[in-house]
């Protein structure tokens, strides 16, 4: 019988791992998920490494090398993350070189998520260091961020556009694409050498309207219907932007298109099916970056995505708005949300990498 990452992979949908440590590096759990559960990439950001690198064992060598030479915890952070990631890359490779997916996403500082010039200039850094060309370097898709991703794209960065929410939003995202792309293409660089993905997330998008729509009369109607509507409109956009003309010079030129990947696909109600975020996005030419939970759930799923029926976006969103719910402001929410909590991330694995190289070994 065959199951739903075999259907995924039929239908055009690459999947992905939301998760990396340096445990699943070193005893072959990330080698067996790209030989046995179609894993194609690789995202992370400062939560996942501040889950995977708070209190485990297999980082103590490189800490130590780290406190001999007398690295700051900065330096040490930074050479912790990029080290995994580096790795990561070299062990997806292969199908990168086979003009498959084979990418790692890496973040900049989140600290510098309303700062454009700290963003490139990290995004630079973290280029040069990792130094893979099947590297993503993800940057947060804020209002004052967009110059910051036209940059890296014109330089010839690639890019992983992340913390998306609202479906307008990803639109600014996907011109943004096109001016960095077209800046690249007149200053004569290999258009088919640039990766962009644009990462729209989900679930939260569900936890904050239903959040919302909980002390209403509408709630069981409508509950758990924002995330996918707004990612499905994001979709829209996407089949009407590869038409205009700006994008079709680029793909003549051998760009190559910035796909939707969409984030965020665990489930944080429990009383959902742990594949919702899966199966209502099986959509040809899109990414689905999962974590360790959602892709074993969905490994173990035999019905078919295509089996799934969802209603019209438009139709779904206009329901919300009539209830009450100011879209706008949920989404303007949720990206200020998600900007503090990844500083919040980082700042508490720069405080426990301190104290590792303060102690003695």
């Amino acid at each position: 019988m065959t199951d739903l990452l075999d259907d995924l992979v039929r239908r055009g949908v690459s999947v992905w791992l939301d998760d990396l440590d340096r445990t699943a590096l070193l005893d072959g759990t990330l080698e067996r998920l790209i030989r046995c559960r179609h894993v194609s990439g690789v995202t992370t950001n400062p939560v996942i490494f501040a889950r995977s690198i708070t209190g485990s064992a297999a980082y103590d060598a490189q800490l130590n090398e780290l406190r001999l030479r007398g690295a700051s915890g900065d330096e040490a952070r930074r050479a912790l993350t990029a080290r995994d990631v580096r790795t990561a890359c070299d062990l997806l490779r292969p199908p990168f070189d086979e003009g498959g997916d084979g990418l790692v996403s890496i973040e900049v500082d989140p600290r510098f998520a309303y700062d454009a010039d700290a963003t490139l200039a990290d995004a630079r850094a973290l280029w040069w260091q990792v130094d893979r060309p099947n590297l993503l370097i993800k940057i947060p898709a804020t209002k004052a961020s967009l110059p910051a991703i036209g940059a890296c794209l014109a330089e010839g960065i690639s890019v992983n556009v992340t913390l998306i929410f609202s479906a307008e939003r990803y639109a600014e995202v996907f011109d943004t694409f096109v001016e960095g792309m077209t800046r690249a293409a007149e200053s004569g660089r290999d258009l088919r050498r640039i990766v962009s993905v644009a990462s729209l997330f989900v679930s939260r998008v569900d936890t904050a309207v239903d959040n919302l729509l909980r002390p209403t009369q509408r709630f069981a109607e409508l509950r758990g219907r924002a995330a996918l509507a707004n990612a499905r409109r994001a979709a829209e956009i996407f089949a009407r932007r590869i038409q205009e003309p700006g994008w079709l010079e680029l793909r003549a030129a051998g760009a190559r298109p910035q796909r939707l990947l969409w984030a965020s696909t665990g489930v944080k109600d429990l009383a959902y099916d742990a594949t919702r975020y899966v199966t209502g996005l099986a959509i040809p030419g899109t990414i689905n970056t999962m974590p360790m939970a959602t892709l074993e759930a969905v490994a173990k799923q035999t019905t078919a995505a295509s089996s799934t029926t969802w209603l019209d976006a438009a139709t779904e969103l206009k329901a919300l708005t009539d209830a009450g719910i100011e879209l706008d402001r949920v989404m303007a929410q949720l990206e200020t949300d998600g900007v503090e909590a990844f500083v919040e991330a980082w700042a508490a694995l720069g405080a426990t990498i301190a104290h590792r190289l303060a102690a003695r070994p």
